[in-house]
């Protein structure tokens, strides 16, 4: 079966696949086409509001940019006003730069039927990134390892419900912090044949990335094409610190898409309540995005954010609260308001384990990624602990309910089959459709099937062990790992990428911070 977009427009050549990872494997997407609409909350009087704040807050009160006289020069030639690391931007300034952006772009991965799409109704799910820990049922919490990062990879790579290789799925403290980067690149490439995302730890780091791509592109395609990902934060409140700023102009000026986002806890790095948050947030993005096109004008950039809570007793952050999510729509309308495409929410939870509290803040949190328009959804899979941990078998069970989400996505399809005048016909009134003529041609597409659920009567179920869905996740992902196959590479562009990673590493002395 060839590999296309979920179209649910009519007919079944455009049906999404509802089989179970466990029936097809085979059976995928590179990425969902949304069928429902998005979302909009609030009024067109109420966005002008937080619109009009965002606009006082880079006008009267302006982002500091540390560490990057660059930057800085950019916002002078612009027309910004500066005060030694203070940038302060007229009404409509950002908005007349942020016209250049490409409203939807294409990521290539190095399988083309993998390339991504990302804007406009495309919805893409990649695995959560940045976790220093993992955990599973059998080792419990412990630091990452490079082994671990290609687990993850692998386990991404064997589900047919996500649709990126994403960045950094977990942090491989076994490998010094200035080289990591290099290993992580290149395992993305080597066991996945999907887009993927680079560092963003130093500029230099960044290049490298990019060069990888290079070499695995071609130079020529890569300054013509969007190939990598860099993530990208704010140092919230209104702080753009060297590190991402260098970093988010090397992705430009290559023509390669940043993701700008800042990370707002309310009642720490933001205000306590959502409106301000929310109008905070829009103004440290709009700055980061407009950046990138004074880099490079018509680079792609993502339009980011990451609104989150913390509770007020205890200083703790909360992850898939009510706010959070709800405020995730009031982003997804700022940022179709702007023509950008949009990464949002995802599949937070502050659970340490994989278990009903991990599932209710990541569903909450997850649905309102949907409902939001979000494009690219980073943390899709696998978050537990604040993002403090990777869960091996979160992961799975969030892959599965993210194929739930590509039939949810879908909408209903409404055409002579789906309608089924000939089931009626054939049952008529008091009998069942279970063996009619229609169920038999549909009933293979009809239901997603979930690969983790257990839907059979208690005695069945007892007799097998009663399993929970954790148990049941922790025998799926070792068996994925069992038989898992990496995806062919062109051999001369192994070998030149393994050279590159041995040359940058012997070109420098090992640091551990």
């Amino acid at each position: 079966m060839d590999s296309v977009t979920v179209e649910a427009t009519g007919g079944r050549r455009n049906r999404p696949v509802r089989r179970s990872a466990g029936s097809q494997p085979g059976l995928k997407v590179p990425f969902i086409r949304r069928n429902i609409p998005t979302y909009d909350i609030l009024s067109e009087e109420n966005l002008a509001r937080i619109e009009a704040v965002a606009d006082r807050i880079l006008a009267e009160i302006g982002i500091e940019f540390r560490d990057d006289p660059a930057a800085l020069n950019l916002w002078r030639g612009a027309g910004a006003e500066i005060e030694g690391l203070r940038v302060r931007f007229p009404k409509g300034m950002l908005r007349e730069i942020l016209a250049s952006a490409p409203a939807v772009f294409t990521q290539h991965a190095r399988n083309p039927a993998n390339n991504v799409e990302i804007g406009g109704s495309a919805v893409v799910f990649s695995p959560a990134y940045g976790s220093p820990f993992v955990m599973d049922l059998d080792k419990g919490r412990r630091y990452g390892t490079i082994e671990d990062f290609r687990n993850l990879i692998k386990l991404g790579q064997s589900s047919p419900y996500l649709h990126h290789s994403g960045g950094t799925i977990c942090e491989p403290v076994d490998v010094p912090v200035n080289k990591r980067h290099l290993d992580m690149v290149y395992s993305h490439i080597k066991y996945s044949d999907r887009a993927f995302m680079g560092s963003v730890t130093a500029e230099e780091r960044a290049e490298e990335s990019i060069e990888m791509a290079r070499i695995l592109f071609g130079a020529d395609f890569v300054d013509r094409n969007c190939v990598i990902l860099g993530n990208v934060n704010v140092n919230s409140p209104l702080v753009w610190d060297g590190t991402m700023t260098k970093a988010l102009r090397a992705y430009a000026r290559a023509n390669q898409a940043a993701v700008i986002v800042p990370f707002i806890l309310g009642g720490a790095m933001g205000p306590v309540t959502s409106a301000g948050a929310i109008a905070q947030s829009l103004a440290e993005t709009m700055a980061g995005c407009a950046l990138t096109q004074l880099e490079r004008k018509g680079a792609p950039v993502i339009f980011g954010n990451f609104l989150s809570s913390m509770s007020l007793r205890s200083g703790s952050p909360t992850f898939g609260t009510p706010e959070p999510a709800i405020g995730s729509m009031v982003v997804g309308q700022l940022a179709r308001r702007l023509k950008l495409p949009l990464r949002c929410a995802g599949n937070f939870s502050n659970s340490k384990l994989p278990d009903a509290q991990a599932m209710q803040e990541g569903v909450m949190s997850m649905m309102s990624a949907v409902h939001c328009g979000a494009n690219f959804i980073l943390h899709s899979a696998g978050f537990v602990d604040g993002l403090l941990a990777m869960s091996y078998e979160k992961f799975v069970m969030d892959t599965d309910f993210c194929g739930a989400l590509h039939s949810y996505l879908a909408g209903v399809v409404v055409d002579d089959n789906t309608l089924a005048m000939d089931a009626f016909e054939e049952v008529g009134p008091g009998s069942h459709f279970l063996g009619c003529a229609h169920t038999m041609r549909n009933y293979q597409t009809a239901f997603w099937d979930s690969a983790l659920s257990d839907n059979e009567p208690f005695e069945k179920w007892s007799e097998a062990g009663s399993t929970d869905m954790a148990i049941r996740a922790n025998l799926r992902w070792k068996k994925t790992l069992a038989e898992y196959e990496a995806p062919p590479l062109d051999v001369a562009i192994d070998e030149a990428l393994r050279d590159y990673v041995d040359r940058m590493k012997r070109a420098k002395p090992d640091a551990w911070y």
